[in-house]
């Protein structure tokens, strides 16, 4: 025995010595078939460059390889080219360097939809409606979208100079625009939708949107809300931090917001409520749909886990995976999937993808019937794991995030989706605008709710609309017609809203006729119910 224990520390140093020797050649023998199947590649592309039967791109032959090799991933690992990189970038970072403008062509000509509230071009004194007809002295008519955009963007502090005809002026003025840094918003209109009702519409996660929601909510709060509709439809998420920053304004007590595992360790996070805010307390409804995606999940998920409010709508996308973006030294990116995220509960969002071609076509096929799912009995036969929320209902995972008020956005007529698909509303309402948006102006001046209580396109003007839209090359389907007439004469106010009043007279007018924002709208005292608040 005692000669055991004199010859123990040489044994367990060399168990150590072994175990350290072993993960080093276990770390060499990995890097070395890594090394080797690059080295192959390499090979497999200079052989390709040098004897292939007709000339070839070696950037093609290399993103066509990385694509190729991302194929059997999972539908979120994906290349970026540069110029996808750099949009994205400014998407998410929010802002650009440019004159500040929205536009559209319209009958080939570059028309203003909307200068940017506190861009050059509105310094300036540009305006809706305006018509760009030519760019530093060059006859931009019958451009594309994509050379104006190269054109009219350009480096803070440079200048451009825009021939621009007015038609209520009827002549060509030039104005001379200063590019200056453009501010891309993610809350997209913070109204108040009648005396205690608050909207705000999300549109994507970006580097601003918590401090963006906090100034909308501080503004809706000074004008007396009590009750808040957050709109995540169509959010497609963004940055993770963002979407647990915006879950932590309405949670409270160090709740748990969401978290992640993932293959290697130092990817699994947990991400909790840390802040006080003021609207701890308020009562909440959530508006999701199919194009609301990973960071909207995120929110909804963990509301609904808490059962800190309501959930209305249709289920969500079902993305639950978390990229990281690695940029390679042309500028170009990877975006690698490395964790999944899970719900307070537990729920994993994230839905099969085996099949990529049916996991997207899965979403176009969706049906879903209205019906109070407050108890997910819409799910109940579900192949889904089962889960709990706070107060004990249950809810399902492996899916999106099912609300707990399913509603269909409605069924529009194939009259209506050609009325849209064609851009008739805009083209027929700047029409309409360039005859009579200065009476429009002097009636209704900068009050919103007037506008919206009292504008109404009569009958006459449907029927012009109507004949409008047939020069278009719309045929008139009176079946289609009769059963979106109501729709089809908001939709027309939405236009002349958003001209006058920007995106807060577009989003009013537009969720008169949204059924499931009436729907959202009907359930805050449930909402109230379900934290404990007076109705």
């Amino acid at each position: 025995m005692k000669k055991f224990l004199n010859i123990f520390p040489y044994i367990f140093l060399a168990l150590v010595v072994g175990v350290y020797f072993g993960i080093k050649l276990s770390s060499y023998v990995a890097f070395s078939e890594s090394r080797k199947q690059a080295n192959k590649f390499s090979e497999v592309l200079e052989f390709t460059e040098k004897y292939y039967v007709d000339s070839v791109s070696s950037e093609k032959l290399v993103e066509d390889a990385i694509n190729g090799m991302f194929e059997s991933l999972d539908p979120h690992t994906a290349y970026v080219d540069v110029k996808e990189q750099k949009s994205s970038e400014e998407e998410f970072r929010g802002n650009f360097e440019g004159i500040g403008v929205e536009f559209q062509i319209v009958n080939d000509t570059i028309t203003v939809v909307s200068p940017i509230t506190g861009g050059p071009s509105e310094a300036v004194g540009i305006i809706s409606g305006d018509r760009i007809v030519k760019i530093d002295g060059k006859d931009c008519v019958k451009w594309k979208s994509d050379q104006v955009i190269k054109k009219l963007r350009g480096k803070k502090g440079s200048e451009v100079v825009l021939s621009i005809y007015r038609p209520s002026a009827k002549f060509v003025s030039e104005y001379k625009v200063i590019r200056d840094r453009i501010n891309l918003y993610s809350v997209d209109t913070a109204i108040m939708t009648d005396k205690e009702t608050g909207y705000i519409n999300v549109t994507r996660f970006a580097e601003t949107t918590t401090q963006e929601t906090i100034d909308a909510l501080e503004k809706l709060t000074a004008q007396g809300m009590k009750q808040l509709v957050l709109d995540l439809r169509n959010n497609p998420g963004g940055y993770l931090n963002q979407a647990y920053m915006i879950a932590d304004l309405f949670l409270n007590d160090n709740k748990m917001i969401v978290y992640t595992k993932s293959r290697n360790e130092r990817f699994n996070e947990e991400f909790r409520a840390n802040k006080t805010y003021p609207y701890e307390k308020v009562p909440l409804v959530i508006l999701v749909n199919a194009g609301s995606a990973s960071a909207s999940e995120i929110v909804s998920g963990a509301v609904q886990d808490w059962d800190r409010g309501l959930i209305v709508g249709e289920t969500t996308f079902g993305k639950g995976l978390v990229q990281r973006p690695v940029e390679l030294s042309d500028g170009s990116a990877v975006r690698i999937t490395i964790a999944k995220y899970y719900t307070p509960s537990g729920r994993e969002i994230q839905r099969n993808y085996k099949d990529k071609r049916k996991y997207y076509e899965e979403i176009m096929e969706r049906e879903e019937a209205d019906s109070n799912n407050i108890n997910h009995t819409a799910e109940k036969d579900s192949v889904k794991p089962k889960y709990k929320t706070n107060s004990g209902r249950f809810v399902y995972g492996g899916g999106g995030i099912t609300p707990d008020y399913i509603i269909d956005a409605g069924k529009i007529s194939n009259y209506s989706f050609e009325l849209r698909k064609n851009n008739i509303y805009y083209q027929f309402v700047r029409e309409f605008l360039d005859k009579n948006n200065a009476l429009i102006k002097k009636k209704y001046g900068k009050d919103l709710l007037t506008f919206n209580n009292e504008f109404s396109f009569s009958e006459q003007q449907m029927n012009e609309f109507v004949q409008f839209a047939e020069r278009m090359k719309v045929k008139f389907d009176a079946k289609g017609y009769a059963s979106d007439k109501e729709a089809i004469r908001f939709r027309l106010k939405a236009f002349v809203a958003r001209d006058l009043f920007k995106n807060d007279g577009w989003y009013l007018s537009l969720l008169s006729t949204d059924r499931q924002f009436k729907k959202a709208v009907s359930m805050f005292n449930e909402a109230k119910k379900m934290k404990g608040l007076p109705k």
